[in-house]
């Protein structure tokens, strides 16, 4: 079990900047789940990508080196933004995946997301980001995990358009969870018990329409 200060490291680039920089040119690596268990629950989500036009606007928030954006550039999506505060992984995967056109690969903080337009995308995904903005008690969360999760997902909300879609995927209980991402009157919230192959772990994925 992590101790306290680690998992406060967690929430710093730092901590992010020599772990990608110890791991360079290494396998990717995904948290929770890999693309092929998550592709139900994607496709039964993500707004199919069109044949004629403008594919839909994907954010992928705070992504490290998952293959996740590369695998759905794979069947089809090609209007991805990747974000990570991480310069070390972000420089990394542009280099690895630089022949994938429709994919753009960003330095951005996911709590201070200037760079982005309000209603930019249709959907924003997260597959570990804010558990690990979390460290302390679950039951009582320290006033800097509240201000951090709070930047963020009012963030998150500002860059969907309305009709949006929120896709989180974590390990951590709902009732935990559904305090820090509700928002009265935001969101229309869903979620997904993603217990096969789970192992140890159960998984959860949250799906939050924005209204």
């Amino acid at each position: 079990m992590a101790d306290a200060k680690s998992l406060e490291e967690l929430a710093q680039p730092y901590y992010w900047d020599n772990r990608y920089r110890n791991s360079a040119n290494g396998p990717t690596y995904e948290w929770f789940k890999p693309f092929t268990s998550l592709e139900p629950l994607l496709s039964s989500h993500l707004p199919k990508p069109a044949k004629d036009g403008e594919a839909p606007r994907i954010l992928h928030l705070g992504c490290g080196n998952s293959r996740l954006p590369i695998d759905l550039h794979s069947i089809g999506y090609k209007n991805q933004v990747c974000v990570d505060f991480s310069s070390v992984v972000i420089n990394d995967m542009a280099a690895r995946f630089a022949g994938n056109d429709g994919i753009e690969w960003k330095v951005l903080d996911v709590r201070h997301m200037e760079d982005i337009k309000d209603g930019d995308f249709e959907v924003a995904i997260d597959k570990g980001t804010l558990d690990s903005m979390i460290s302390g008690s679950m039951w009582d969360l320290p006033e800097d995990v509240k201000r951090n999760t709070r930047s963020y997902i009012d963030e998150v909300v500002r860059v969907l358009k309305p009709g949006g879609v929120f896709i989180y995927i974590t390990y951590r209980q709902p009732h935990f969870m559904k305090p820090t991402l509700i928002r009265d009157g935001t969101w229309d919230l869903a979620v997904v018990n993603l217990n096969k192959d789970a192992g140890t772990f159960e998984y959860f994925g949250f799906i939050l329409t924005k209204k």
